[in-house]
């Protein structure tokens, strides 16, 4: 059996999600939002991601990490935050020793829907399929988060991993 953390990385939301995966069969763990302040120092909400990754990482033990990778996008500012963030949601699983694996959004979409260019109902329509006791509430991001644990899922025996000590 593995456990697996799942992360979508942002700088205003981070989502993230936790599944089990023992042979073929799923289960979800936990899953959730972390949301950094949007006042204060770059650098202070930059900690405030970190400190609340290691709390959940501490909390449910994962054995293995993923993280979407991300694209720049129009606006060069945000980009740069984003990947400031991203940097974040690298380092501290590694911290950690875990095995960090990373997926582009279509090969994600791809792995749990079928389809590269799945929109955002159809992964959370299919996250819900597997992982039958993902509660209603779950926010959007967390959704992502757990789809892109499932990816990993799949896919893990055929990704090469980064671990940093």
């Amino acid at each position: 059996m593995i456990r697996i953390l799942g992360l979508d990385p942002g700088l205003r939301h981070t989502g993230w999600g936790i599944i089990e995966k023992d042979g073929t069969r799923l289960r979800f763990i936990a899953g959730g939002v972390i949301n950094p302040s949007e006042t204060g120092a770059l650098s202070e909400r930059l900690a405030e991601l970190h400190g609340e990754l290691k709390k959940i990482i501490e909390a449910y033990q994962p054995d293995e990490a993923a993280v979407e990778q991300t694209f720049v996008n129009n606006n060069p500012t945000s980009t740069l935050k984003l990947g400031q963030a991203r940097g974040v949601v690298l380092l501290t699983p590694a911290l950690y020793q875990l095995s960090v694996a990373e997926y582009t959004p279509n090969q994600i979409k791809k792995m749990v829907v079928g389809a590269g260019h799945a929109d955002k109902k159809q992964v959370d329509m299919m996250v819900r399929t597997l992982l039958k006791s993902v509660p209603e509430h779950i926010p959007p991001d967390a959704s992502d988060a757990l789809a892109i644990a499932l990816c990993h899922g799949f896919m893990r025996s055929t990704v090469t991993h980064t671990v940093s000590y």
